[in-house]
């Protein structure tokens, strides 16, 4: 049986802080719970933007995901990188394209890229 997030494009935590670099027009989803999101989150430039929808919420609010994301590359993350890739998973198969979960989620960015990010 194939696996459903093996076609789940994935990026590390250094290539999305290149992308924000370069001043790509990402849309940055975040799935983690609000008590998680107000310890500490990704900072999203001006060039991105920033999407809050913990996945419990994700089926209510597939609509404004999709307005949200648009024509844009859409990253995926939470606290290591399960529930985000979980999440991609099921909206692939929702029909949007363009889905990409980062490896590691915020852990892996407050330790590569940001060290004074707090960790949990």
């Amino acid at each position: 049986m194939p696996n459903p997030t093996s076609d789940i494009a994935r990026m590390t935590a250094e290539e999305l802080k290149q992308h924000f670099d370069r001043g790509e027009p990402l849309v940055i989803l975040d799935v983690r719970e609000p008590v998680e999101r107000a310890f500490c989150a990704i900072p999203i430039p001006p060039t991105a933007r920033d999407l809050h929808v913990p996945m419990g919420e994700i089926p209510a609010r597939l609509e404004e995901i999709k307005v949200t994301k648009g024509e844009s590359p859409l990253v995926v993350y939470c606290h290591l990188g399960v529930r985000s890739r979980q999440a991609a998973s099921w909206l692939v198969h929702q029909g949007l394209a363009g889905l990409v979960n980062l490896e590691g989620g915020i852990d892996a960015w407050s330790t590569d890229v940001d060290p004074d990010l707090p960790r949990y």
